[in-house]
């Protein structure tokens, strides 16, 4: 009978312990909530739209133009022009599926100022190592300038992008890095505050995701849209989940 009991009580503290670490998984809208009317993608909008449904994130993508302006786009390339070859003024001209203008991070943090949800940062790859230094330069001051520090975290593919972010934002902003080539005591010993890496990489090496816990690191993971990787991921324990699909996941954490 006491080994009965004994076999019930574990069995509930692991349902419990589970329960409560789905709920700990936070939704991040991949530029921003922009699958319903009215939004697209990186547009401010979209961003709104994140908040409003009280998305812990909203990730969105920056990129210095050739007179070293911080524009929100994502491939940076727009009618056949590259974005680091336009000027701030010429590249948001361009028109988003919504009827906005393309903004600048300056517009987006300004509406962003206003809301909740977090700001989740994503500096493009750049040419080289020297515009990415100078687009963190930039970008660290104007979300300092703004109040906006306690509220923005950084991500890159750019291993030296992050390690400037690390280096110029206060000690303690979360930056992680994008590509999945580096094991989480690599990540550590660059000071991250873990991995956001494609869940393909998370269901190749699995392991990986409990090594971070115990390193003290969080986990991210992009661009997740199927019910059965969400269901995969939360039962695994990852802090956070970025996707094209906020509301599923949401649901998905409810139940």
């Amino acid at each position: 009978m006491k080994l009965r009991k004994l076999l019930f009580a574990s069995t509930l503290l692991f349902v419990i312990y589970g329960a409560l670490h789905a709920q700990n998984t936070q939704v991040i809208a991949h530029r921003g909530f922009w699958k319903t009317d009215g939004s697209a993608q990186n547009s401010i909008a979209a961003l709104v739209k994140a908040d409003s449904i009280h998305c812990y994130g909203s990730e969105f993508d920056v990129w210095l133009t050739a007179d070293n302006k911080l524009v929100v786009d994502h491939d940076g390339v727009r009618n056949g022009v590259r974005l680091e070859a336009s000027t701030g003024k010429e590249y948001t001209a361009n028109i988003l599926d919504n009827g906005e203008n393309l903004s600048t991070l300056q517009q987006y943090l300004d509406k962003g100022k206003q809301l909740k949800t977090r700001l989740i940062l994503e500096l493009k790859s750049h040419k080289t190592p020297e515009r990415e230094t100078s687009a963190v330069e930039q970008i660290v001051k104007l979300i300092k300038d703004m109040g906006l520090e306690e509220r923005t975290e950084y991500i890159s593919f750019s291993r030296h992008a992050c390690g400037e972010f690390i280096r110029l934002a206060p000690k303690g902003t979360p930056v992680y890095y994008l590509d999945g080539n580096l094991t989480p005591q690599e990540l550590k010993e660059m000071g991250l505050a873990g991995p956001d890496y494609h869940h393909s990489v998370f269901k190749k090496h699995p392991e990986w995701i409990k090594q971070c816990h115990e390193l003290g690191m969080k986990v991210n993971v992009w661009t997740v849209n199927s019910q059965e990787d969400m269901e995969w991921l939360i039962g695994q324990n990852v802090d956070f989940i970025t996707t094209d699909e906020p509301v599923l996941l949401q649901n998905i954490l409810r139940d």
